[in-house]
């Protein structure tokens, strides 16, 4: 596809958006740009405080006054709650859900509902949201769905009878790693069904290749590592990584350019796709397992106690 970029995207007038981790890096970058565009946009955030803050950034280029959802992703009562809110600010009307929230390689941790952290942040808390989500979704014509994924879900494995570490050794990276190949399979899943169910619904994933949020930084302070630590890894990230204003263009693309096809997968164009300006990027073979996509649905269904939509 020819060289993409934030003027590619048309105007966003009428549109509401909600994006989960929008109180920083692509969450919030997302949600500044497609608020100059004219989108109403919904900032979905654990924090409400720094929400707050990321509000006002939002606020300053919008035409539409945005709002904060309140939505801790590893509680499925704040998922539940959260996802009840959008619908009622929305007269269940909502045009694209970008599933950007996420954490990456943290120390062994079980959420609330006894789910591994990152499996349960990045994939379950995201897929329950999503379903809870579809009434508003099919609502609108030409709704899409935008789950972000990762470079890491190459080196998943997927263990779909142990997804939350009771009988494996737990080590960070291959727990990120699944998790973002789960966030892989869900969205084409998600896309399947929508199609066999003939839903004017828009499924796909992108990812940002490296670049310079506080993914890492957030996943180095969860280690406890001192202060000066902190900030060797912080500059390191910064020498080695794209500037957000680049990695946040795949989930744009995903989320407005038209003609996209349900199924896509969207990240930058240069050096193993790293960096660079948008374009299709590359599954892994796991990733398009529809088998495995359909063991995940139903498992995700019962872990989160959630009825899947479309079934």
């Amino acid at each position: 596809m020819p060289t993409w970029t934030e003027a590619d995207i048309p105007d966003q007038s009428g549109r509401t958006v909600l994006i989960t981790g929008a109180n920083s890096g692509l969450g919030l970058h997302s949600a500044r740009i497609l608020a100059a565009k004219g989108a109403h946009l919904l900032l979905a955030c654990r924090d409400v405080e720094r929400g707050r803050q990321a509000l006002s950034l939002v606020a300053a280029r919008s035409t539409v006054e945005p709002r904060v959802i309140e939505l801790d992703l590893t509680d499925l009562t704040s998922v539940r709650k959260a996802a009840a809110e959008v619908r009622e600010r929305t007269g269940d009307a909502l045009d694209v859900l970008m599933n950007n929230a996420g954490v990456m390689a943290t120390p062994f941790h079980r959420t609330s509902d006894g789910f591994e952290l990152q499996i349960g942040t990045n994939h379950l808390g995201h897929a329950a949201l999503t379903w809870l989500l579809m009434p508003a979704l099919r609502n609108r014509a030409g709704a899409r769905v935008v789950t972000l994924s990762s470079l890491a879900h190459h080196g998943g494995h997927l263990d779909t009878g142990d997804l939350n570490f009771r009988r494996r050794r737990y080590t960070p990276v291959a727990a990120y790693s699944q998790s973002k190949l789960a966030n892989a399979l869900f969205a084409l899943e998600l896309d399947r069904r929508a199609r066999h169910a003939q839903l004017d619904l828009t499924s796909v994933a992108a990812h940002p290749g490296m670049s310079n949020t506080e993914l890492t930084t957030n996943s180095a302070r969860q280690r406890s590592l001192p202060p000066v630590l902190n900030r060797v890894v912080g500059a390191v990230t910064g020498l080695v990584t794209q500037p957000v204003e680049l990695g946040v263009l795949p989930q744009l693309c995903a989320a407005t350019a038209p003609g996209v096809r349900g199924g896509s997968y969207f990240g930058p164009s240069g050096l193993a796709e790293t960096r660079g300006h948008p374009r299709h990027a590359r599954l892994s073979a796991a990733a398009t397992d529809a088998t495995t996509a359909a063991r995940l649905w139903e498992i995700t269904a019962e872990l989160t106690d959630t009825v899947p939509d479309p079934t």
